[in-house]
């Protein structure tokens, strides 16, 4: 039943999903009608199907689920990370409300629209953080979570998701009290939660659709990571191969590698980023000369946001060295993203892509503080490990 978040399937993990199951959440997640009509309308008709007989249900009563994802990071690290889903109601973007932290593309917003109308539901969680300093909201989950989980489920990552149902009334108003006023980050899925805004306000009034369905992880959880997306180019012309390498030995100290297992530099106050491309193939770590040409190249951006690797590659390096407009790094014209060091290098060394750019990790405490000037990183900044899945839980929305 379980899938990836739908951003991150590719069209080969989708149909050996679609082939696992008949009721693999994919299915109307990322829908696709088989005599080639409106699949958006198929959702819908599946979702209903679905409920008819009975493979969906609706919940007797108000709950919280407490959900555990242990897994192995990308660093090879075992860890377990904690929290629970639940409704939210969705607000406007503000202090001491819900923030976002990444800028969002234009594409998925409509698809997600269109999907939200036809099945009149969230399928998918957003994955939100919010601040428990001293441990209250974790400590009453974690009293009903040493009994066997309500559902347990392993993905193709070997992340293994353990999901509880917990009704206890004296628990259930312990959390929504301690939550209270608390503001939310939205660590993954921007698209879905500005979708749920569109949607609430397109239908109106009070009801069902005025809340979204979330996974709340705390700051402080010990199993939450942060780890880097990387950047790629393709397309680039012969003057652009030029222009690109002037550029960088123009604003970063260029450091060769050894071999290619240091190109994904630590998370750090100094701005570096690994470097390789696919004519010479050799690895490089690109260190800014010096924060003012940060300072230079995003005048209208507060302090903490030009202290970000991605923002100064931006500025630098995709706009001004390659000339890409905001448009144009919204519809990936010329600009891929890779989860991993190794994908990055098998798609340089094939040469589907001309380059690729290591990034660091964004330490979530950067994260807050980007957010709290109100500004959003670029996209893809940050790459919150694992995923919450989709096909857990499912919102209705009337």
């Amino acid at each position: 039943m379980l899938a990836p978040p739908y951003d991150v399937i590719s069209p080969e993990q989708r149909r050996d999903l679609e082939e696992r199951s008949p009721y693999n959440v994919v299915h109307i997640d990322l829908p696709r009608a088989p005599d080639g009509g409106d699949p958006y309308a198929q959702a819908a008709a599946l979702f209903q199907r679905w409920q008819s007989e009975q493979v969906v249900v609706r919940d007797a009563g108000p709950a919280l689920w407490p959900l555990e994802q242990r897994y192995t990071g990308p660093d090879g690290a075992a860890r377990a990370r904690r929290g629970f889903l639940a409704r939210v109601r969705v607000e406007p973007y503000g202090p001491g409300r819900i923030r976002p932290h990444e800028r969002t593309h234009p594409g998925p917003r409509e698809d997600r629209l269109k999907l939200t109308r036809a099945t009149k539901a969230n399928l998918s969680p957003i994955f939100s953080l919010f601040s428990d300093p001293d441990g209250s909201v974790r400590g009453a989950l974690n009293g009903h979570t040493d009994q066997p989980p309500w559902a347990q489920a392993s993905d193709d990552d070997g992340t293994v998701n353990r999901l509880w149902r917990l009704e206890a009334p004296e628990t259930v108003a312990h959390v929504q009290a301690s939550l209270r006023g608390t503001e939310l980050l939205i660590a993954d899925g921007h698209h879905r939660y500005e979708t749920a805004r569109v949607y609430a306000e397109e239908i109106g009034g009070e009801g069902e659709h005025r809340y979204v369905l979330m996974c709340l992880v705390a700051l402080e959880d010990p199993g939450l990571t942060v780890f880097p997306t990387h950047r790629l180019l393709r397309g680039l012309r012969s003057d652009q191969h030029e222009t690109l390498a002037q550029a960088l030995r123009r604003d970063f100290d260029v450091e060769p590698l050894a071999d290619t297992s240091a190109l994904v530099p630590p998370a750090g106050e100094t701005i570096r980023m690994g470097y390789i491309d696919a004519h010479f193939q050799r690895p490089f770590m690109l260190t800014l000369k010096n924060p003012q040409l940060a300072d230079a190249a995003l005048p209208d951006h507060a302090e903490p946001y030009r202290r970000l690797d991605t923002a100064v590659l931006e500025a630098l390096i995709l706009k001004q060295a390659l000339g890409m407009s905001d448009e144009s790094i919204d519809h990936l014209d010329g600009l891929g993203y890779a989860r991993d060091a190794d994908q990055a290098l098998r798609v340089v060394s094939s040469g589907e892509y001309d380059a690729a750019f290591f990034m660091a990790p964004t330490p979530v405490e950067r994260v807050q503080a980007v957010a709290a000037t109100a500004e959003s990183m670029p996209p893809k900044s940050t790459y919150f490990y694992p995923k919450v899945p989709t096909g857990l839980l499912f919102n209705r929305l009337g």
